[in-house]
């Protein structure tokens, strides 16, 4: 018996990386990601500002003897927001201008441990304060 050849039809295989390039991002998604809670800065600018508060607070702590409430009380609270203020600013201009914190980062000093950091400096400022709280009083 004689079989009927059957046209053969080409092969596709569906390939993942055989993506379009991606788009170049425009302003405004440059904007929202590094102002929104996803994006890059909010945990970078409040890991800095925790890095320095938490030096300053046991600085001052070892220097006079006080807590973190009472040196916010005694003036601490302006240079708090002025820091806060400078320190974010600083931390955004660059980001919209594009520059990634990762073209920077090198060696000892990368994004990454910049990152650890300020995590491991925010966890120790809320102990600090909890634990003035709980015991009444200085840490020292």
């Amino acid at each position: 018996m004689a079989e009927e050849e059957k046209p053969q039809q080409p092969m596709t295989t569906s390939n993942s990386t055989n993506q379009p390039p991606a788009a170049p991002q425009s302003d405004s998604y440059r904007n929202s990601y590094f102002s929104t809670t996803t994006g890059p800065a909010p945990e970078r600018i409040n890991g800095r500002l925790a890095m320095i508060g938490f030096v300053a607070a046991m600085g001052v702590e070892l220097a006079r003897g006080t807590d973190v409430a009472a040196q916010l009380g005694d003036g601490g609270l302006p240079w708090f927001v002025i820091t806060s203020v400078v320190l974010s600013v600083a931390s955004l201009i660059p980001l919209s201008q594009g520059v990634s914190v990762e073209s920077k980062s090198k060696g000892l000093m990368s994004s990454s441990a910049e990152m650890w950091n300020g995590r491991v400096a925010m966890l120790g400022l809320v102990a600090l304060v909890l634990t003035e709280a709980a015991k009444g009083g200085a840490l020292i």
